[in-house]
């Protein structure tokens, strides 16, 4: 469908149209709010749905055809209120910290009363105060984090300012998990609903390579579909599947062995690669490169290897053995760790200090809590080096919670200290351990 507005031109809007497929009823209510150029806009709209439904995409390319003053600014790079007002002001100037400047910002910018001044004279100094200015704060959600006026003060910014200043914030959470307690003015909200199956076909089929056809490459994406649409709908993470897995897909016709419509030979060609890319949807353990190279490597020996957190343990050295340390105490009892961790512990039969209780694996009842000094205890223990316990080891602890790799037990405010759970397999911890050519099964209770 092609777009209708009375306030901008018929090449802008046919651009536009061009530009963004599967996202028409989107992209006109925008431009109803919008309104004409000299036209107070809303104050402050905001746009949620799921990752990858195109609101960034949307917004950076409504905003660049159509020629309107804006800021784009990410939330998660500016993590202080200040740097998240000085880049706003440098985009709406056209000012780039650079070296010759000494990286230096446009005006230094510290307090919210700070920026609506300033804000005012960019705008005046610009020349752009008949048209609505634009400033979109992508990952919203990242304000919460920040000063508590922050985010009342941008809902409000049209009238602090006595400017046509429309602020879109984009995130992915719904409003009422930003709206503050104390009040403040309710922005236009807008739904970016998930692409279907058939949009998704649309948008990656406009990918094809130049040297096949359009009907090749539209089969290809109906068959990755067909296979990952019930797993992943993410259109960032089916773009790079698409991109990995194509050139196994036509490699039989730049072969000469198979033509673009012998459909039967070309999924025997990619199914077993498509298979063991299911096994790392989201993961990214691997560069593509590494991929391709691994899959080079595995053909040559006539075997297809799959990709799995086993055989790709990227972690930090002490992050290592504070995870093996944390498995030893989550699988082991307390009383035990004198028998594994002190060299002169004496003879210790199991006999002696198995309870009736305890006749069930370990293993088979889970992992139990350990408090954070006797992670660090069974750490010094089996580390050769001496390890002091510094703000770089408790930082890592919080890397692996961070994760997913153990997970944090309790409230923070408990007198005893936190507690941690390992939450990772024992096919891990060992794949882990082999990296560091430690023998964690000779530390294991259960396998006594």
């Amino acid at each position: 469908m092609a777009f209708q507005h009375q306030g901008y031109s018929e090449t802008e809007l046919r651009m536009l149209d061009e530009a963004v497929i599967c996202r028409e009823a989107q992209v006109s209510s925008l431009l109803s709010i919008f309104g004409e150029r000299p036209h107070y806009s809303f104050p402050s709209v905001f746009i949620y749905g799921h990752t990858a439904t195109g609101k960034t995409y949307v917004m950076q390319t409504m905003l660049k055809i159509l020629k309107l003053p804006h800021a784009i600014v990410n939330c998660v790079e500016c993590f202080t209120s200040r740097l998240l007002l000085e880049q706003i002001l440098n985009q709406l100037h056209g000012h780039s910290p650079i070296p010759e400047n000494e990286y230096s910002a446009y005006e230094r910018c510290d307090t919210l009363n700070d920026f609506v001044r300033l804000l005012k004279q960019v705008i005046i100094n610009q020349n752009i105060q008949d048209e609505t200015v634009y400033i979109v704060l992508d990952k919203a959600e990242h304000l919460r984090d920040m000063e508590a006026n922050l985010l009342p003060g941008f809902l409000r910014l049209q009238e602090l300012t006595s400017s046509n200043v429309t602020v879109v914030f984009l995130s992915e959470l719904v409003w009422e998990k930003f709206r503050p307690n104390t009040g403040c003015l309710e922005p236009f909200t807008m739904y970016f609903t998930d692409y279907s199956k058939v949009e998704l076909q649309r948008i990656l089929s406009r990918d094809h390579p130049a040297e096949f056809s359009v009907d090749f490459y539209a089969a290809y994406i109906n068959i990755l579909l067909g296979v990952f649409y019930t797993v992943c709908r993410d259109l960032k993470e089916l773009k790079h599947l698409a991109a990995l897995t194509f050139p196994k897909f036509c490699e039989p016709v730049l072969k000469g062995e198979a033509k673009e419509n012998d459909t039967r030979r070309l999924w025997k060609n990619i199914e077993p690669h498509l298979k063991k890319a299911m096994q790392t949807v989201y993961l990214r353990e691997i560069s593509s490169l590494q991929w391709e190279k691994l899959q080079q490597s595995s053909e040559e020996t006539g075997q297809l290897k799959g990709l799995s957190a086993h055989a790709h343990v990227e972690l930090p050295y002490y992050s290592k053995f504070l995870l093996i340390a944390a498995y030893l105490a989550s699988y082991n009892p307390a009383r035990t760790d004198k028998r594994f961790f002190v060299k002169h512990h004496g003879k210790i039969k199991k006999t002696n200090f198995l309870k009736k209780h305890e006749k069930t694996s370990n293993h088979l009842l889970g992992p139990k809590p350990f408090p954070l000094d006797r992670l660090l205890a069974i750490l010094y223990s089996i580390v050769d080096s001496k390890v002091a316990p510094t703000a770089n080891i408790f930082s890592q602890i919080s890397s692996l919670v961070t994760l997913q790799l153990l997970t944090s037990v309790g409230h923070d405010d408990q007198l005893d200290g936190a507690k941690y759970k390992c939450t990772v397999s024992l096919d891990f911890i060992r794949a882990v351990a082999r990296t560091v050519n430690f023998d964690i099964i000779k530390y294991l209770y259960d396998f006594l």
